[in-house]
């Protein structure tokens, strides 16, 4: 399938840093907290809270910290009111963005993301332009010198899984998110560490990025719109050229 792109690895390996300021367990629990809002706070009725619990789970945050945002999700804790606003845009050669944010400020969201498009000669796109081209699937990054491949491939595949690529150190793994926790719980039975697991959106085309000058200035726009307080989530569509991904990812 498509949507395959060398960012996501390197993504994640940028993402380290970002987990020890705790910003990452702080969107993950706004998430939590609108999720048990709107789907309630049993995770077996709940597959949506589920997901992010093992979200969470992944990427080492606390028990208490996700127990604590599901009780504000549910009311048995006091807890601010947020709604989801979504943002699409242009970045310089066509590559298509989409920007989630949870907020408590509608317009101060929407002045603080419009600044930084701004900085970067970005440009807004009208409602559902450019997410119409991204998919929402599972995603699941394995350590690829944890298991054999061939053995890998059995196994979320008989689970569930679309499709599983190898990029560079990490196994990436993709499915429908109806089938997401099936093949969560088949890794979670088989004891094999997941180093991201999560529902998201991947895009259905990519765009080539061969300049490294380009693909920084991309990755840059990108990590000061995930800088902001109430963005949740950066979807692009860009794919960075092999001969250049490896040392960006060092």
């Amino acid at each position: 399938m498509s949507g395959h792109n060398k960012w996501s690895s390197i993504k994640h390996k940028k993402g380290a840093a970002d987990a020890k300021r705790g910003k990452v367990f702080s969107k993950i629990a706004k998430e939590i907290m609108v999720t048990v809002r709107t789907g309630g706070a049993d995770p077996n009725a709940n597959i949506t809270l589920r997901a992010l619990i093992q979200k969470g789970r992944a990427a080492n945050m606390p028990s208490d910290n996700i127990e604590r945002a599901i009780k504000r999700g549910s009311g048995d804790i006091e807890g601010e009111v947020l709604e989801e606003v979504t943002f699409e845009g242009y970045a310089p050669g066509g590559v298509g963005l989409v920007v989630q944010t949870l907020t408590n400020n509608r317009n101060r969201s929407a002045a603080d993301v419009r600044h930084v498009f701004t900085r970067h000669g970005a440009s807004f796109a009208g409602q559902g332009s450019v997410l119409r081209s991204f998919q929402r699937k599972g995603e699941i990054l394995i350590d690829a010198s944890k298991i054999e491949e061939d053995k890998l491939m059995e196994l979320v595949l008989e689970a569930g899984a679309e499709d599983m690529v190898r990029e560079g150190d990490q196994f990436q793994i993709t499915t429908d998110p109806s089938s997401f926790m099936s093949v969560v719980d088949a890794l979670n039975k088989a004891e094999i560490p997941m180093e991201k697991s999560e529902v998201s959106l991947m895009p259905d085309v990519l765009v080539p990025i061969n300049d490294k000058t380009k693909a920084d200035a991309i990755i840059r726009f990108i990590e000061e719109l995930e800088e902001l307080e109430d963005v949740q989530n950066v979807y692009s569509n860009f794919d960075i050229d092999p001969s250049i991904a490896d040392q960006m990812g060092k």
